[in-house]
């Protein structure tokens, strides 16, 4: 790869980095403010089960799925400069889009009884109640974000990263907003409601905030049915696999929610605030770098051989900036997890043993996150390579064997371990840690026979993990010292000490990252 391309693709990950950092800290502000409002009472239980009924239909229908069918066709008719028809195959997409959500949203209102039997079980009563109506109040704003989804697809394709990912920040601050007016007093049903309704309205603005800067990029742009396009077929095409995959990866999600209704009260609101922090590594540092490969990817030409050697090129640089990022993440999880929940949620209803719980989820998840964050790379250069069947294969494996050991972990496993049942709800972030690893490995081997092996290398690996194990210590052992202090002021110089650390210790055992990253800092 060029110097000319690989500094655009940094500067395209840096811009999509940029853009979920701004709308993750400021996600994190409004967990924060559902735990201060909600902690973990039924209503959050409420609250965190029904926005996983019409977030299924935002998550099949929405980034995932059009950036793996509907960028790798649009950037290569823009590569291929037929702006034109990458208008008209733009707008078929959105009105086929369009009609699939409309219809959906109204069939999933009205049966939404039905889908809390499936989703949540073990709620019953008042709980039960709440949850069908904030599912139905719900759904019309799921709508609205595969719209969004659709704005990102452009977006991404014409490279304008920044403001596809920092765009969910409208739809963040409207759910703050409608909390904070309705106020600490309310009750937390009503205080459920208003979140949802926020959410609803917030959705919208997601939407068009991006709409403007869409309009001026693609001004062939024609609402069809993409009757005789092949490009369109294509994308339909595509689309099927990737729409299976993801469905079969949100009933995982699913599952996990199901088997934490039976978990003692609270489990659900613990998992979700617990996922929001699990994910932000992975949507931070492997969707940034995913997010601005894929369109360099798809765009690549030539012969056999060399789209391989560009593929391999981009991946092996792209492997090394998300292991760099994820490993003291995880690290960071496992060993320091209790003050990050803290500084985070532990504010009103919100006590320190909640966070002591989320700790333990997010421990949890610290045995997949690196597989998981790396698999999303490898799946990207299938889609780019137009094979989205494959990493659909992988994907139903990875979830079979995640509700096997999830059942298994979360259930029996607490009390042959003689542990409270609650905490089968890090069981289940634990099980899907291992199904990710084999699935990380079936992605790797399946594309080292397309286009040669790429790893990121053993030595490479060691010497994170090593620097972020013994930042971690350290870590650990300031926390232990600085035990009765505010929760805000122990992250600061606990995640502190430790993120200096761990740049220091793998700079000097020789990892590049670290020394340019030292280098950067001292020059500015």
């Amino acid at each position: 790869m060029s110097a000319a391309g690989e500094e655009r693709t940094g500067r395209g990950a840096l811009h999509v980095g940029a853009g979920i950092l701004g709308s993750r800290i400021v996600g994190l502000v409004r967990q924060r403010a559902l735990a201060h409002y909600l902690g973990l009472s039924f209503a959050a239980d409420a609250f965190n089960a029904a926005f996983r009924i019409p977030n299924f239909l935002q998550n099949l229908f929405g980034e995932g799925v059009l950036s793996a069918s509907f960028i790798p066709v649009y950037a290569r008719l823009l590569a291929e400069g037929k702006e034109e028809e990458a208008g008209r195959t733009a707008g078929a997409v959105l009105t086929l889009l369009a009609l699939a959500t409309a219809v959906l949203v109204l069939l999933g209102m009205l049966a939404t009884p039905l889908l809390i039997g499936l989703i949540a079980p073990g709620f019953q009563g008042d709980k039960r109640t709440l949850t069908i109506y904030l599912v139905r109040l719900l759904f019309p704003g799921a709508g609205l974000l595969v719209m969004s989804a659709w704005c990102l697809g452009v977006l991404n394709s014409h490279r304008r990263f920044l403001l596809s990912y920092s765009a969910p920040i409208a739809w963040n601050v409207s759910i703050i907003v409608a909390l904070v007016l309705t106020g600490d007093r309310a009750e937390p049903s009503t205080l459920a409601v208003a979140a949802a309704a926020g959410s609803v309205v917030g959705s919208a603005l997601q939407l068009l905030v991006q709409l403007p800067t869409v309009w001026r990029l693609v001004p062939t742009l024609t609402l069809s049915l993409g009757h005789g396009s092949q490009h369109v077929r294509t994308v339909i095409a595509n689309f099927v696999p990737v729409f299976i995959g993801r469905g079969v990866v949100q009933i995982s999600a699913y599952v996990d929610t199901v088997i934490a209704s039976f978990l003692p009260g609270g489990a659900v609101a613990a998992l979700a605030s617990a996922q929001v922090l699990y994910t932000l590594p992975v949507s931070l540092f492997g969707m940034s770098v995913s997010a601005a490969e894929l369109p360099a990817m798809s765009s690549a030409t030539g012969s056999a051989e060399d789209v391989a050697a560009v593929l391999r090129a981009r991946l092996a640089l792209g492997l090394r900036r998300i292991a760099y990022l994820v490993v003291p993440s995880a690290v960071a999880f496992a060993a320091l997890g209790d003050v990050v929940a803290a500084a985070l949620f532990q504010t009103g209803r919100f006590s320190h043993d909640d966070a002591l719980y989320v700790w333990g989820i997010l421990a949890g998840s610290a045995v997949g996150l690196l597989a998981s964050t790396l698999g999303r790379l490898y799946s990207s250069a299938f889609y780019a390579l137009r094979d989205t069947r494959t990493p659909l294969r992988y994907a139903i494996l990875r979830v079979a064997l995640t509700t096997a050991l999830g059942l298994a972990f979360a259930l029996p496993l607490p009390k042959l371990l003689g542990v409270a049942p609650r905490w089968g709800a890090a069981g289940l972030t634990a099980s899907a840690g291992i199904a990710g690893w084999v699935e990380f490995w079936l992605l790797r081997r399946g594309l080292g026979e397309r286009v040669g092996p790429v790893t990121v290398g053993a030595s490479f690996l060691a010497r994170l993990w090593t620097g972020a194990a013994l930042a971690a210590a350290a870590g650990y052992a300031l926390k232990t010292a600085m035990a009765g202090m505010h929760p805000l002021e122990i992250a600061f110089f606990v995640l502190g000490a430790y993120g200096v650390l761990y740049f220091a210790l793998t700079a000097a055992m020789g990892v590049a990252e670290s020394r340019a990253a030292i280098a950067r800092a001292f020059r500015r």
